[in-house]
């Protein structure tokens, strides 16, 4: 195998050399490894820096570019798993290189998290993470990390599929990243609370191609049932701007407070928070003793995040002020003006666009038109 080495981190490592010139280069070589999660796994280093979890499995190692880096960089007793033989033969070559004590398994992913239990359980892999994520729930300890890069079945643009693997029906909406991880967190929760287990989200975001959960793990009913209360859905009006929130299993009829349509759920989808404050925190304080060489982008994403309202959806001011036939002013300004009228705002960490707000949509209509 042609390998060339990379760095990430603190971490140096060896990968197939990938075609440069394939519209996908990272499908190019023998043992996948995509340079544009870099983002992906510097935020599981850092929030591992900060949780510091007995054991930790990378469950679709490919490379074994994230648990080389965590064991690495972290120095926490990692497992790092492929079903590939030549995967496994890189990792090894890996982990010799670099002097660890890494465990490495060749099984099947599923087959592995039904006979072994770990403290964080990791989930990356290639599209859907859904085949998965029962068994990763019963492998889980008190940590469950999932990510998911099958963006369009999960926003809506491919609704057969998004229905098939997450068991909701999301809709291509202005805020479709938000409806997305949403989707993938509500799909997750159904899947750990069965086992009378809850779920508290500690750092999730979506970012380009992904989306990426990060969730804590409690056991017991109560836990469960308080996980379960916030599963419900975005009830969006299919003529105008309007939208609601519903808790709940299924879905009740609703109609449009502004024009008198019927509202269309959006979901099952996780209604609550996505993130921890305390936690986002903590990674604020560790990030400068981390390498990462995106440690730039994740300041700005924790900076965002502990700002950004709870709300299940946003409002694309831009799309607004376009329906408006207005040209909207620079969104600190809309931001500002609506905390001035005593409304909660803020951005979205996912885009430069979105709105997240308490207002009334009249209310963000006219501060948007500049009345």
């Amino acid at each position: 195998m042609d390998v060339v080495e990379v760095t990430e981190g603190k971490t140096r490592f060896f990968v197939p050399r990938q075609d440069p010139h394939l519209q996908f280069p990272p499908g190019s070589g023998p043992v996948f490894y995509n340079s544009r999660m870099e983002l992906n796994r510097d935020a599981t280093v850092l929030l591992l820096s900060v949780l510091r979890p007995g054991s930790y499995l990378d469950a679709m190692g490919a490379s074994g570019v994230r648990g080389l880096r965590v064991a690495h960089e972290v120095g926490i007793p990692v497992t790092i798993n492929d079903r590939s033989a030549t995967a496994v033969n890189l990792i090894r070559q890996n982990v010799e290189a670099l002097g660890l004590t890494a465990e490495i398994t060749r099984e099947d992913a599923n087959a592995l998290m039904s006979s072994r239990k770990f403290d964080a359980v990791d989930l990356d892999p290639f599209g859907t993470p859904a085949p998965f994520v029962d068994s990763a729930a019963r492998s889980a300890g008190p940590y469950l990390f999932v990510t998911a890069t099958d963006t369009a079945p999960l926003c809506g643009a491919h609704l057969k599929a998004g229905m098939r693997r997450y068991f909701s029906r999301p809709r291509n909406t202005e805020y479709h990243a938000e409806v997305g991880l949403r989707t993938l967190l509500g799909f997750v929760v159904r899947e750990v609370i069965k086992y009378d287990r809850g779920v508290e989200p500690l750092f999730c975001y979506a970012h380009e191609h992904f989306h990426r959960l990060h969730l804590r793990l409690r056991d017991g009913a109560a836990a469960a049932d308080r996980t379960l209360a916030r599963l419900g859905y975005v009830m969006q009006c299919p003529h105008c701007f309007y939208r609601s929130e519903q808790a709940g299993m299924l879905p009740e009829p609703e109609e449009c407070a502004l024009c008198g349509a019927d509202l269309v759920p959006v979901g099952p989808l996780w209604t609550g928070g996505i993130n921890d404050d305390r936690t986002l925190l903590e990674m604020q304080e560790a990030l400068t003793a981390v390498t990462a060489g995106t440690g730039s982008r994740i300041a700005r994403l924790l900076e965002t995040c502990r700002l950004e309202l709870e709300t299940s959806s946003h409002y694309d001011y831009h799309v607004i002020a376009k329906s408006l036939r207005v040209s909207p002013g620079g969104i600190g300004t809309v931001i500002e003006r609506l905390s001035a009228l005593g409304y909660r705002a803020s951005r979205a960490h996912y885009s430069g666009t979105a709105i997240k707000t308490d207002a009334p949509l009249p209310v963000l209509e006219k501060v948007i038109s500049g009345g």
